[in-house]
């Protein structure tokens, strides 16, 4: 069949490929590691090796193992000396390979027998068993996760290189609850953002807060309406410079697209749903780019039944994972319940009328 596309609406790649052209990636910085979670790391450093030497993992007697062959309740091994007690974290004695328990050792003023035999290693945490000379704290081009800064807090390090895009968003009123999923989840996805609320929703209200001074990426919430209802619109022609009002993409067709100065502008739809939509099949390409993260995860399932799309618009659909396959909760439109259930996405090409049941397709996670 022959794609047509509504003359009013660009097509999706073309509005992303106009968005990313000339756009580079954001210079690395150095962040506390609390404010590295979620960023894309940067020239991962390698650590040295974690326990640096052999530990005691219990309270205990530490011993030689092979001073003890033999050792039992019934032919106590009498001992020159009391050993050494040492206690769960402490570096182990030289010569010792071993922590017993207390009840294993009978002590007697200055006299110690031990009633078992010991096996070299036991309760004690080898030199390099948590984390092995240079280890990467973390992996370039992905993000930071709570293990990469627990093996930085281990080793010591206080800072982790990273690239954080700067976000702006421009709230327009009657579009809070929509701006504040969307800042939610920007902030997860370790960029650093700034909300701004326009006066009012009229042209020159938004206009007077669409700054890009000290962004990377700057997004209007509310006000892109096809109509009487696209103040968000006409207030980025007055500032910058329009690319693209009208998307070939469902939900979403309402949104915007354009510049100030060099830094990129989404506009997105006041809804929930469109504004999501937007987020997934646009923002989050130029905010990768802008990261220089590494492709995110996909899962290939298939289809737990039919998936039905009109050619010439790039539909959006939302999936939940069931007995090893997708089962898709909304095409097109997407009610809030199913936005809460869905563990992915799946973009329909303009191309495509949809997919058979059984099909095997590639969705992005919601929480990749």
């Amino acid at each position: 069949m022959t794609q047509r596309l509504p003359s009013s609406l660009t097509p999706l790649e073309i509005a992303l490929a106009a968005l990313l052209n000339g756009l580079e990636p954001v210079a690395p910085v150095e962040l506390p590691l609390t404010d590295a979670a979620g960023c894309i790391a940067v020239g991962t450093p390698l650590l040295a090796a974690h326990p640096p030497h052999d530990i005691a993992a219990a309270d205990g007697f530490a011993l030689c193992a092979n001073d003890l062959v033999g050792a039992s309740s019934y032919s106590p091994l009498p001992l020159t000396k009391v050993p050494q007690w040492v206690e769960a974290g402490e570096a182990m004695p030289a010569g010792c390979d071993c922590v017993l328990d207390a009840d294993a050792v009978e002590v007697a003023g200055p006299l110690a027998q031990v009633l078992a035999e010991g096996v070299p290693g036991q309760d004690v945490r080898r030199a390099g068993s948590d984390m092995a000379e240079r280890t990467p704290a973390g992996a370039e081009g992905c993000p930071v996760g709570a293990a990469d800064l627990l093996l930085a807090r281990v080793a010591g390090l206080e800072k982790l290189a990273v690239r954080r895009p700067r976000l702006r968003i421009v709230n327009v009123p009657g579009a809070t609850a929509t701006m504040h999923m969307i800042a939610g989840i920007a902030h997860a996805a370790g960029l650093g953002v700034e909300t701004r609320q326009s006066g009012a929703r009229d042209q020159a209200s938004i206009a007077e807060v669409l700054d890009a001074s000290s962004c990377d990426l700057l997004l209007t919430v509310g006000g892109s309406g096809v109509g009487h209802g696209d103040a968000s619109v006409m207030a980025l022609a007055q500032r910058g410079e329009v690319l693209a009002h009208g998307l070939a993409l469902q939900p979403g067709r309402t949104a915007a697209v354009g510049r100030l100065g060099r830094i990129p502008v989404v506009a997105l739809p006041g809804s929930p749903d469109p504004a999501l939509a937007v987020w997934l099949a646009l923002v989050l390409p130029l905010v990768d780019h802008l990261s220089a993260r590494r492709p995110r995860r996909q899962m290939i399932l298939p289809l737990a039944r039919k998936i039905a799309s009109s050619v010439g618009i790039a539909e959006m659909a939302l999936l939940s994972l069931e007995h090893h396959a997708w089962m898709p909760l909304a095409v097109g439109e997407w009610p809030l319940h199913a936005i809460a259930r869905a563990d992915a996405w799946l973009l329909i090409p303009a191309s495509h009328e949809g997919f058979a049941a059984g099909t095997s397709v590639d969705a992005y996670l919601m929480r990749a």
